[in-house]
């Protein structure tokens, strides 16, 4: 059984930073991609950042330039180090990640139970 476990949310003041981390746990083979998205009260889910296996790189407008999204694939965690956060950045942030639990097996997609981001003005 896989899981992905969210933590590093928090409240914090406008301008300030946070990292979030996404552990991967049980029988895993392989990770592809990992991203993370969030989700506003009354608003879609949105990609916030993507980074494939070979540590490829992408991000929404929104957050270029503030957030980093980073993996260690030793310990099947991905980061997402938000700096200068705004208030509109306040939302839950969910990780997933596409993952292969046996070589003779194909990938599927996780995600984690997210975790709140309340960033104050």
């Amino acid at each position: 059984q896989v899981q992905l476990v969210e933590s590093g949310g928090g409240l914090v003041q406008a301008g300030g930073s946070l990292r979030l981390s996404c552990a991967a746990s049980g029988s895993i083979f392989r990770i592809n991609a990992m991203r993370w998205y969030r989700q506003a009260p009354g608003k879609q889910r949105e990609l916030v950042a993507a980074i494939t296996d070979g540590g490829t790189t992408n991000y929404v407008d929104s957050v270029k330039d503030r957030f980093t999204i980073s993996r260690d694939n030793a310990k099947n965690t991905v980061y997402l180090q938000m700096d200068s956060l705004k208030p509109e950045d306040t939302a839950v942030y969910y990780c997933n990640a596409i993952i292969q639990i046996r070589a003779s097996q194909p990938t599927y997609l996780y995600w984690g139970q997210g975790t709140q981001v309340t960033v104050n003005s």
